[in-house]
């Protein structure tokens, strides 16, 4: 594909950047569209993969007929297969009458599957049917009925880990990417992340009826060195924020930074890009990042919880020297099993007889957590923050709302 060609499919579908991740994404989507192939496009949540179906079904042989794009991860499990595939009156309850699905609405054209990797095992192995040979049936059907569309599908997923966890058929992925499309997150495009707030500033401005932005030198350097767990779909909230929120239209650092979440968490070098922590553990995604970063700090306040009670140890040790009292007791390890440090604290009582020392036992337990503890915590917590709105929770976490379902479920958070 030529430069030209590049440039026209991201003035038509409003894509900013010249990155070469992204201008080599936008070529493979070109190259591929007048074929029939099955495309998988990969990339972190907020890349804009949603474009990318569109740029191939309007320059294929398929752009006159229909484009329908189904969000997998927020449909139901006990409802998908009616959605994709359809039903007769009477196979289910609230079944009133037959219904189409969308491969037999999207005959003909281009069905865009988002968020793929969310599909239940059952539900592939129909998918895996519909790419092999064209054929379906309708939930509570038994006729074959055939449909010609063309599948492109997009996830946020590891797809590799999730098939080795059984949770994705491996038959399927080669099927679906038989084309790849990776998508570079925002923290990787770092010379398109100002071009992009511009953009979205100006059109704020337009739409709030406001003069634009203009950031100075030392928020451009923040804006430019803050990761974008979000992408850009953070980018642009973030934008429509300071937009409304901030009176001045000249925004410093310091106004800026309360509106990138955890922003010097971000930048310790644990998280930094591509950083390998000591127990050369290479991170998969920020929500990994983020339990670390809480583990250090755990480990640190249990390592300091130590140190307090070594020092008030040898601070009572000292006074009862000069007391001139002594106190000795053994220590007994049963079983080889690890032992809590225990604090003695020795003081004398007014009601004790003459040369009597009183004494209490005070027993230091490490506190437990696990990172299912974190976890449920933090859906906890989001769930609080949205009023218990489970969709708006989904968003802001990052992940689909049967994921979300299957947690609250697990961690018993209804």
């Amino acid at each position: 594909m030529t430069t030209s060609d590049i440039q026209q499919a991201k003035q038509r579908f409003g894509i900013i950047g010249n990155t070469p991740g992204l201008n080599r994404a936008i070529s493979r989507a070109l190259q591929i569209a007048p074929t029939d192939l099955s495309v998988l496009i990969t990339g972190e949540s907020g890349t804009g993969k949603e474009f990318f179906p569109q740029i191939i079904h309007t320059n294929s042989r398929r752009k006159h007929g229909r484009y329908i794009a189904v969000n997998c991860g927020a449909i139901p499990e006990g409802t998908i297969d009616s959605e994709l595939f359809g039903h007769e009156k009477g196979s289910f309850t609230g079944a009133l009458s037959d219904r189409k699905g969308y491969f037999e609405e999207a005959d003909g054209g281009t069905i865009f599957l988002d968020e793929v990797g969310e599909l239940p095992l059952t539900t592939q192995a129909r998918l895996l049917r519909v790419l092999e040979t064209g054929e379906f049936i309708k939930v509570g059907s038994s006729k074959v009925l055939k449909t010609n569309v063309r599948i492109v599908a997009a996830t946020n997923l590891d797809m590799v880990k999730a098939i080795s966890e059984g949770k994705f058929r491996e038959d399927l992925f080669y099927r679906l990417n038989t084309v790849p499309i990776e998508l570079p997150p925002l923290r990787n495009r770092v010379e398109d992340i100002l071009l992009l707030f511009r953009k979205f500033s100006n059109d704020f401005a337009e739409k709030y009826r406001m003069p634009a932005i203009q950031l100075t030198d030392d928020a451009r350097e923040m804006l430019t060195s803050y990761r974008w767990p979000g992408n850009i779909r953070q980018l642009k909230n973030v934008t429509e924020q300071i937009s409304i929120f901030e009176t001045s239209r000249e925004v410093s650092a310091a106004v800026l930074r309360p509106y990138l979440p955890a922003y010097n968490i971000e930048r310790l070098p644990v998280l930094s890009a591509n950083h390998d922590n000591k127990d050369g553990f290479q991170f998969g995604n920020e929500r990994e990042m983020l339990y670390q970063v809480i583990f250090e700090m755990k480990k640190e306040v249990n390592e300091l919880k130590h140190v307090v009670h070594n020092l008030m140890a040898e601070q009572h040790s000292a006074v009862n020297e000069e007391l001139d009292v002594y106190a000795q007791e053994p220590v007994i390890k049963h079983n080889n099993s690890p032992i809590h440090p225990v604090l003695k604290t020795y003081h004398l009582d007014e009601n004790a007889s003459e040369g009597e020392i009183i004494h209490t036992e005070n027993e230091y337990e490490e506190e437990p957590y696990t990172m299912e503890d974190v976890e449920r915590e933090t859906i906890r917590k989001a769930l609080e923050r949205n009023n218990g709105k489970r969709k708006k929770t989904a968003e802001e976490l990052k992940i689909s709302e049967r994921t979300l379902y299957r947690k609250i479920k697990e961690y018993n958070l209804e």
